[in-house]
């Protein structure tokens, strides 16, 4: 087993992996000055208060409060060790680690769980993909050219062929050197037997947005296959969440983020479709039905610039399953804030059938005839009323207006989407009116629509975080209060602290003479312990003053503080200037107390004393004139 890594080595890969393409692959983000912003991915909103600093490579959530550097993202994001993310990092960036027992990196070099799925997963892909060009691989290939889809087609989509045999796989990757354990945990084998999980059928690879393969997608060519269901995906493993992975989106993600569009489809052939036919946003879910979290994946790429941005286009059938369908997915529109749309192919045609029967454009047209969800979900509901009786159209206004208009966060939008519901019903748009608004009014209505809960994040203080407030088995403890970023009282405190995490260099060894004293947030003054308890090092400066505090407060606070920008460009007279305003505070207040002491002591019972405090007194008014020049820019 190797040890610990190389910290020069560590540098290197922080240095090169810049966090903005590597959160940029999975969070579209926009410039706003120096920063970079976004949706936060650690919990859901709607507006982006998730900053990225490139220059400081540093991400930090002003609404949840979670930050650090490129290895926590990654760790966070893929589930890794802090040891296994910079192996992949340095994987990404082509740095070879060096472990400080002298092992020399490569050879010794243990790569975690994670990487070595990942790597049976690719292998796998390009198996499946070479046996679909092989001889045995006919019966698929005439199967994907029935659909529609030529050599190249498949070559794009990674497509491939699970051989019948049973073990071709297995045998495949352990002359790779994969053992039986590691195959077993992929979901590649089975446990019993150690067969094969996919045989006899055609495979899709699920990749991520960043193309790593993390399981399969497979439909059924031959009807002794004794496995149920037309399609089987990949069962939960370290690396495939069927809940949070999309097919497609490694070839949709650059094009979401520019087109401020996803469209979702249902299968694996539909989404090749409709790639082919010029819709390069296509994706779908795999092995389960559109939910949350996937919602929330695609509003993080499309991006957030106001309350309304961007679409979501879903391709529904107009039958009971596709109206069941886009009902779930309204309800899901809390989590995101772009809008959403149906677009349903004609004569109850899937999209790779469409292509196939009337040709691309067909298919590019349906996108364009898209209708609103609500819209939609409307017509559903009201088809399931008699029309033809007064009641039966009293009933789908009000089944309407209560379990879908009622969802709808922009007041304008409800009532507009009344003259539809009036033409959708056949009544007077003024009845329709009274009957929503009363059907509102009612008190078993006031709870709001029949939907779930927002999963938004409320802004998390630091009471919020772990440990912040509470022993891991005892009583609550005081925890460090979180300060007000607007307090103009700590603007001082706060502009020094960013100074010094982020600018260093431009202070003197001893911090411009900064004590305790100076700060009087029990927060700020926690940031300033902490960086004088260090020994400078330009190298990860920012992460050795975070890693040097257990305190949750403080250590959020410095994150905060990393990728906060400062009021303008500082250089070493700017830095005297604002610690010296820090430091004219307390003078202040120490000389107002010094001038009380000295009319409280008589000069003729205490003269040796009262001289004592005079000349203490004169030398702190000295010293607040030169702070006072310091703090204005002027030269002596």
């Amino acid at each position: 087993m190797a040890g610990r890594i190389v910290q020069d080595d560590i540098d290197t890969v922080r240095d090169r992996a810049k966090i903005e393409d590597v959160i940029g692959a999975s969070v579209t983000l926009r410039r706003t000055g120096a920063d970079l912003v976004g949706l936060c991915p650690f919990h859901g909103e709607k507006t982006p208060s998730f900053h990225v600093t490139p220059a400081r490579g540093f991400f930090y959530c002003y609404g949840c409060g979670t930050g650090g550097n490129v290895f926590d993202y990654v760790m966070r994001t893929d589930n890794l060790s802090f040891v296994e993310a910079v192996q992949h990092l340095a994987d990404r960036v082509g740095v070879q680690l060096r472990y400080e027992d002298g092992g020399g990196g490569g050879a010794d070099r243990t790569p975690g769980q994670r990487a070595r799925l990942l790597a049976a997963n690719q292998a796998a892909a390009e198996f499946f993909a070479a046996q679909l060009l092989a001889p045995d691989g006919l019966t698929a290939r005439q199967m994907l050219d029935g659909r529609g889809f030529d050599q190249d087609a498949c070559t794009r989509f990674g497509v491939g062929y699970a051989p019948r045999g049973g073990h071709d796989l297995q045998a495949h990757l352990a002359r790779l050197g994969f053992r039986d354990e590691e195959l077993v945990k992929a979901n590649l084998i089975r446990e019993n037997g150690h067969w094969d999980v996919f045989q006899g059928r055609v495979i899709w690879p699920i990749r991520d947005s960043s193309a790593a393969v993390l399981g399969f997608g497979a439909r059924r060519l031959f009807d002794d296959d004794r496995m149920p269901g037309k399609y089987i995906n990949t069962a939960e493993t370290p690396v495939y969440k069927k809940s949070s992975v999309l097919y497609g989106l490694d070839l949709a993600r650059a094009e979401i983020g520019k087109q401020s569009k996803a469209v979702v489809m249902e299968g694996y052939t539909d989404v090749m479709a409709g790639h082919l036919s010029g819709i390069t946003t296509a994706v779908a879910s795999c092995g389960t039905a559109f939910g949350e979290e996937h919602a929330r994946l695609l509003q993080r790429l499309i991006g957030a610039g106001g309350e309304q941005q961007g679409e979501i286009i879903f391709f529904f059938d107009g039958d009971e399953a596709g109206q069941n369908a886009a009902l779930k997915a309204f309800r899901l529109s809390d989590a995101f804030s772009a809008s959403a749309y149906v677009a349903t192919p004609p004569d109850g045609l899937d999209p790779c059938d469409l292509r196939l029967r009337s040709g691309e454009a067909a298919l590019r047209d349906v996108e364009g005839r898209r209708v609103p969800l609500p819209l939609f979900v409307m017509r559903a509901v009201v088809g399931r009323f008699d029309l033809d009786r007064s009641d039966g159209r009293l009933g789908a206004v009000r089944t309407v207006a209560t379990d879908v208009l009622a969802g709808l966060r922009d007041t304008e939008q409800r009532l507009g989407y009344l003259g539809d519901l009036a033409r959708l019903v056949g009544m007077d748009i003024d009845d329709v009116r009274r009957v929503a608004r009363e059907a509102w009014r009612r008190p078993e209505r006031n709870a709001g629509p029949r939907r779930p809960a927002s999963a938004e994040a409320p802004p998390a203080g630091p009471a919020a975080l772990p440990g912040a407030d509470r022993g891991e088995d005892g009583p609550r403890v005081a925890a460090t209060p979180w300060p007000d970023a607007t307090a103009p009282v700590l603007e001082a405190e706060r502009g020094v602290c960013l100074l010094m995490l982020q600018y260093p260099t431009y202070f003197s060894a001893d911090w411009n003479g900064l004590s305790l004293l100076d700060f009087r947030h029990p927060a700020y003054r926690g940031v300033f312990e902490t960086i004088r308890g260090l020994t400078f090092r330009p190298a990860g400066w920012g992460e050795a003053v975070q890693g040097a505090t257990a305190d949750p407060t403080v250590r959020r606070l410095v994150l905060e503080l990393l990728v906060e920008t400062p009021l303008r460009p500082p250089d070493e007279r700017y830095v005297s200037a604002y610690t010296a305003r820090l430091q004219l505070v307390r003078l202040a207040a120490d000389i107002d107390a010094l001038k009380s002491r000295l009319q409280r002591t008589n000069p003729v019972d205490h003269p040796a004393e009262h001289q004592a405090m005079f000349a203490e007194l004169l030398s702190a008014e000295q010293r607040r004139r030169d702070l006072l020049r310091i703090s204005l820019g002027t030269p002596e």
